[in-house]
């Protein structure tokens, strides 16, 4: 975490997993739409490079807290499927722990006690009316296999550009996603 190229790799990291953190969603939402949970005006289906900040800032909290608390429960546990079925605990407890603040700061309630985001509150196993359970477990999966399996991965594939193409690309994406944002967000 002190290197140049871990700070650089995560900038693109959040970038990137901001859209495909969304893209994620809209498959997640079109499964969960059979139920009739998913409102038809979300913003989900609004436009598909509309970032999710949310999924950059799980990239972040995956890079940082997550990969370092699987590399101690791995040299503490004896077996990798007795340090999986834990840190998978911990990741649904993170995700919930990190929706429910969300929900707590972002989606309250207006005076016609309609939440502006998302409505957890007929649901059962949601935590306050903003966490659901149901999605925590999702989230504890794409936060396990993105800590265990992708990131991994994708170190691997950055490590082999030279430092300056990377650097070169690594701009390159924070002005393009900077600019995506601007447009989206203005």
């Amino acid at each position: 975490m002190r290197s140049w190229a871990f700070w650089r790799n995560l900038a693109v990291y959040f970038c990137v997993f901001s859209v495909v953190g969304h893209w994620m969603e809209i498959a997640y939402c079109l499964f969960m739409d059979q139920f009739g949970i998913v409102d038809e005006d979300s913003l989900v289906w609004a436009d598909p490079f509309y970032p999710f900040l949310v999924y950059g800032v799980g990239v972040a909290v995956c890079a940082i807290v997550l990969v370092p608390l699987r590399d101690w429960l791995l040299a503490r546990r004896r077996t990798r499927w007795g340090a999986g079925v834990e840190f998978f605990i911990i990741a649904v407890g993170a995700c919930l722990v990190m929706e429910l603040g969300m929900g707590l700061l972002l989606n309250q309630p207006n005076e016609l006690g309609e939440y502006p985001l998302w409505d957890n509150s007929a649901l059962p196993l949601n935590v306050l009316d903003q966490a659901w359970l149901v999605n925590d477990l999702a989230l504890g999966a794409v936060a396990m296999l993105f800590t265990w399996v992708v990131y991994p991965l994708c170190e691997r594939a950055l490590a082999r550009v030279q430092p300056r193409v990377m650097d070169a690309a690594a701009a390159a994406t924070v002005v393009g996603f900077a600019v995506l944002c601007a447009a989206k967000f203005l």
